[in-house]
């Protein structure tokens, strides 16, 4: 069979925008022919970078592709991918896929507003794109790598085969600190850790339940309730800044833990932190009747390196957010392939060009996106049980 040729746009230079085009670089199962890329600021560079067409409206872009990655900032995401759809074409919408970012004041402040306002905003926008999506030709493809790690992908196939009802996942997402300046302030990142980070081990264990349920009875089992607590360590009066954690931020929450009971009484529980040192720690643990599974997404002992010098080290990538390359060390030897990115983005186009089934929709990053936000209305209310709200419309 001749590879069908799908035409993408990128919307969006920022970090997310790098490692999209790095994986659309190793798609196989398609020709892709990449047509440009739009963003208010900074086109230029990356477009020139990457010899591809800076394009000087959305609109011009749209004209042009089958697709575009929703690369820009999260408070974008809604009209962009709608936009896309309006015109039938696909939109991959990156982490998070929508969110509360504030009325737009100058005195919008995180830490005071109340969280039920952030819920109702977010679960009208995330109504909004799925309404959107049911009248176009196009779908919203969501980029929730943790779906198509290898690893989370075996523990599917076990779950499946072994017909395993799970019981309890633990997950947890966590480093020393986003590298992106505005990540400190609510308006631009919609919450902290809670959304940032959490979004990624909590997707996988709706993923796996999800997985669970279509195995069972054609029909995935979704999260009901959650209860969680959020802090701001760093900026505790208390604490002492040694130059390793990120401690800038403004208004947003820096470590949390979120409790999610499902449909079937089972749990999980999900921690996210920029209080974490030694470089990324991804990981779902997943226990069950009949088995128990460790996912070490970040790090991963595929391979270990011992240098006693620093400066050895110095033009060699070994780990996202290490802190140190002298002594013990597990460099990853693909660190995009371990945490799914290059997975994510193949069966994404084998989806557009084959129409393929695709194992992270709209209704999943809908379940993730109701699930975050209940959760932030529990740590308002100091960790009490909360409706996971939206189940019934999405």
């Amino acid at each position: 069979m001749d590879k069908k040729t799908v035409r993408t746009g990128i919307a969006g230079a920022g970090f997310s925008a790098s490692f999209h085009y790095e994986a659309l670089k190793k798609v196989h199962g398609t020709n892709v022919d990449i047509k440009g890329v739009y963003t208010r600021t900074g086109a230029g560079e990356y477009a020139s970078q990457r010899g591809i067409k800076a394009y000087e409206s959305l609109d011009a872009m749209l004209n042009d592709v089958d697709v575009v990655h929703v690369c820009v900032t999260a408070d974008s995401h809604e009209s962009v991918a709608i936009e896309a759809l309006k015109r039938d074409k696909f939109a991959i919408v990156e982490k998070p896929l929508t969110g509360y970012f504030g009325d737009g004041s100058d005195e919008f402040n995180g830490d005071t507003f109340a969280k039920r306002d952030a819920l109702d905003y977010a679960l009208a926008s995330v109504a909004r794109m799925l309404a959107a999506e049911k009248k176009s030709k196009g779908r919203i493809l969501y980029a929730e790598n943790w779906v198509y790690a290898p690893s989370i992908q075996k523990e599917k196939e076990i779950i499946e085969k072994t017909g395993a009802q799970v019981l309890w996942i633990h997950g947890e997402e966590a480093h020393s600190g986003s590298h992106a300046k505005t990540y400190a302030y609510w308006k631009f990142s919609g919450g902290g850790a809670m959304l940032g980070k959490g979004c990624h081990p909590l997707t996988a264990a709706l993923y796996l339940k999800g997985v669970e349920g279509k195995a069972r009875n054609g029909k995935p089992i979704r999260p009901k309730a959650v209860s969680a607590r959020t802090h701001a360590l760093t900026r505790l009066p208390g604490f002492r800044d040694e130059g390793h954690i990120r401690c800038d931020y403004h208004d947003i929450d820096d470590f949390s833990v979120m409790h999610v009971v499902f449909e079937d009484g089972t749990i999980a529980d999900i921690f996210a932190s920029d209080i974490v040192l030694g470089g990324i720690h991804n990981m779902l643990e997943v226990n069950t009747n009949n088995h128990r599974t460790i996912c070490n997404i970040n790090p991963n002992t595929a391979m270990q390196t011992y240098n006693p010098v620093e400066a050895n080290f110095k033009d060699i990538y070994v780990v996202e957010k290490t802190g140190t390359k002298q002594g013990w060390s597990t460099p990853s030897p693909d660190e995009d392939w371990f945490t799914g990115y290059p997975q994510e983005i193949e069966a994404f186009y084998r989806t557009i060009a084959y129409n393929e089934p695709v194992e992270s929709d709209s209704r999943l990053a809908a379940d993730c996106i109701s699930t975050i936000y209940s959760a932030y209305v529990s740590a308002e209310q100091k960790g009490a049980e909360v409706e996971v709200c939206g189940r019934s419309h999405f």
